[in-house]
């Protein structure tokens, strides 16, 4: 059995991701600013603040036929269309996924996660330059879509 191949993380979240400039348009109704927070575990995790963490799921195989998205394409658009609208700070991870294409065949493919973290209060203005940067994926590289998964976070920096 081969070992697992470590994950490639690129960047830490630090506070300051928290309150980069992106805009949100709507947040999820799970995500409501009157959502009751969850337990606290320790009277050091009461001190934790209340954050929306948005996953982006990048795949690198064109459904055209064209050539995969290379590594270096892929962190210049981090560098040129992700980093702007969320300048302090994000995480990058490598992994593999697989999803049903509009033809109906699973595609498995090296694909990015790109973590943003952001205070709650902040999800709709931060919406809209997340939908930005997905469009400009799906245009630059051919792509059907840029997988979205929005969760509710506490967190303390």
């Amino acid at each position: 059995m081969k070992p697992a191949k470590p994950r490639l993380r690129r960047a830490a979240v630090p506070l300051a991701a928290a309150l980069a400039g992106a805009a949100a348009a709507t947040a999820p109704a799970a995500l409501a600013e009157g959502d009751p927070a969850p337990p606290a575990a320790s009277s050091r995790a009461a001190d934790l603040d209340r954050y929306v963490q948005t996953h982006l799921m990048f795949g690198t195989v064109r459904p055209d036929g064209g050539p995969d998205v290379t590594d270096r394409q892929f962190r210049a658009f981090v560098d040129e269309v992700v980093t702007p609208r969320f300048p302090a700070g994000l995480t990058v991870d490598e992994v593999r996924g697989q999803y049903r294409d509009r033809h109906g065949r699973i595609e498995r493919e090296r694909s990015y996660e790109v973590y943003l973290l952001y205070p709650l209060a902040e999800a709709q203005q931060r919406d809209g330059r997340i939908e930005e940067i997905r469009d400009a994926y799906t245009e630059r590289f051919a792509q059907e879509s840029v997988a979205r998964v929005d969760e509710q976070a506490r967190a303390g920096f």
